[in-house]
């Protein structure tokens, strides 16, 4: 299956991101957020097939030695071809030289240990809504 890369937001149709999030069980908010958030991030990847966004995902950074992970989705439909890889390859290589972190999907964390990332043991969060995350099983 082929898919188109790109590397900036031009065009994109924010609503189905928005969507997209929504479908796979991610954190999702009015488009409009969802654009201003890949605006401002240091790397962006989106995927289309035919034309239509399929998948996507971002990196924040300072550039210089961190990087972060965030909102990378594929529609349902498109899981399981490539995708997820190809979209996290491309961002990875483009923050080569930092340390990057990411919290993955329950039950996605065997891919992303496919890509050499590890379990942190001292990872620590401050979420808007601990209690939804402690019941979705991101926190204790």
């Amino acid at each position: 299956m082929e898919f188109d890369i790109r590397f900036d937001c031009n065009g994109v149709d924010w609503p189905l991101v928005a969507e997209t999030l929504e479908k796979v069980g991610m954190a999702h908010f009015e488009p409009d957020a969802h654009r201003r958030a890949f605006e401002a991030s240091h790397t962006v990847v989106f995927a289309y097939h035919g034309g239509r966004l399929v998948g996507f995902g971002r990196a924040i950074s300072d550039g210089v030695y961190q990087a972060a992970v965030y909102d990378v989705a594929i529609l349902p439909e498109f899981q399981g071809k490539g995708l997820g890889r190809a979209i996290m390859t491309n961002i990875l290589s483009r923050v080569s030289h930092c340390n990057v972190i990411l919290y993955a999907s329950i039950g996605k964390e065997a891919f992303y240990r496919t890509l050499g990332m590890r379990t942190m043991k001292t990872g620590m969060a401050l979420f808007k809504n601990s209690e939804a995350m402690a019941v979705k099983g991101f926190t204790d």
